[in-house]
């Protein structure tokens, strides 16, 4: 059924094409049938034709190259497929008005170079979405980061813009040229499974060993993340009236990761009023010679 699909996909286009070259070779004998020669017609016919088959073709291909079953951008095969009929335009118009390839495309590219400053702002975009699209740094069901601006699932990947819904269901479309400036984080990419951490402050009476043992056990009862690799705990920094640790762990998608943080934070938290853990406390230092400033506030 699928080689029945693609091969209707082929029929019209070859079809077309195998008429064109018939005008074309076959120029004397029609011209004494219709009276009229269609040698030019069918060359330009020739020239959008091929550029069809040739982008169907490369859809093909694109499908049958389509990695980990994840839908395939579009912005590809329709940037080879405007690349195709531009050139069978060109094509097209240096057989229509008898000049040389040179001259078509000179032209053309007087004309282009016009409308590309009127519309400098979406050739900006798409130049852009090209460029993301060949370097690729995330494909479509993708979880990223973009610095400053979302933070989510990228749902479509177009030429203009990038469309992605975010954690809260938000659905927001992003100019390419706004994304290609900013540091992307892929948190899908090269395997879906990433490690994240949390940041803790325990009270300084509390010994390193036993503070990282209660909280290496509150985290082994959470059923959110991943069991292998073991999360584990380290100690960030020692300080006067408190100590910061960080609580890695490893999570199998990044979706769970607002609820992964909140079942550790809820173990975490249950632990230490069992344990009856005193919370660090805010430490103020009173200078006559300036306002009143605080030197380190734990929450």
């Amino acid at each position: 059924m699928r080689l029945l699909s693609h091969l209707r996909r082929l029929t019209w286009p070859s079809i077309l094409l195998l008429v064109a070259a018939g005008l074309v070779i076959f120029d004397q004998d029609v011209e004494r049938w219709v009276e009229m020669s269609l040698r030019l017609p069918g060359g330009v016919v020739g020239c959008l034709a091929a550029a069809w088959l040739g982008s169907r073709l490369f859809g093909l291909f694109a499908d049958r190259r389509r990695r980990d079953k994840r839908p395939y951008p579009r912005l590809f095969r329709d940037l080879v497929a405007v690349l195709l009929f531009f050139a069978a335009i060109v094509a097209s118009a240096a057989l229509l008005l008898e000049q040389g390839l040179l001259g078509a495309l000179a032209g053309s590219s007087l004309i282009l170079a016009v409308l590309g400053f009127a519309i400098r702002n979406v050739v900006a975009d798409t130049l852009s979405g090209i460029a993301l699209g060949v370097e690729a740094p995330y494909r479509i069901g993708d979880w990223v980061d973009i610095e400053q601006v979302a933070r989510g699932k990228v749902i479509e990947i177009g030429w203009r813009t990038t469309r992605v819904l975010t954690l809260d269901s938000t659905y927001m479309i992003l100019p390419n040229s706004q994304i290609a400036r900013r540091r992307i984080i892929n948190y899908s990419a090269p395997k879906p499974q990433y490690r994240a951490q949390l940041s803790l402050k325990l009270a300084h009476e509390v010994p390193v060993d036993a503070a990282k043992e209660m909280i290496l056990k509150a985290v082994g009862e959470a059923r959110l993340i991943q069991s292998e690799p073991a999360p584990d705990v380290r100690v960030q920094e020692l300080g006067s009236d408190s100590n910061s640790y960080a609580v890695r762990f490893w999570l199998s998608r990044f979706e769970r990761d607002v609820d992964c943080r909140d079942e550790l934070l809820s173990l975490i938290d249950r632990a230490l009023r069992q344990a009856k853990v005193p919370t660090p406390r805010m430490q103020i230092e009173l200078n006559w010679s300036s306002p009143l400033k605080v030197v380190h506030q734990l929450g």
